[in-house]
């Protein structure tokens, strides 16, 4: 009887713990403005500033990580607006990275 009461109370704890979500709102669109620069553990992020476009933060310039190919006047889907990525290590001011 001991066991089963120990799963119960388990069950119970966990349906009463609650999934937040940072924002019900639908996906908005982001134009890239600066490439920052490469992050990452091989460098295969690419830190840039861009502008929101629509939503609850439209017009605000956020830096955001992005993985992949990406270039100045590309378009981002981004899921969330709320979370900023932190700026990298050693770069104090906003150098745009030359390409090619």
């Amino acid at each position: 009887m001991g066991k089963e009461q120990r799963i119960k109370d388990k069950i119970s704890e966990s349906a009463s713990l609650k999934v937040e979500k940072l924002s019900d709102d639908a996906p908005v669109n982001a134009i890239v403005e600066e490439q920052v620069g490469r992050t990452g553990a091989r460098g295969e992020v690419t830190q840039v500033m861009c502008r929101i476009l629509s939503g609850r933060n439209k017009d605000r310039t956020m830096r955001r990580n992005v993985k992949g190919p990406v270039k100045i006047g590309d378009l981002l889907t981004l899921r969330e607006t709320e979370i900023e990525a932190r700026r990298i290590k050693g770069s104090l001011e906003r150098r745009p990275v030359k390409n090619g």
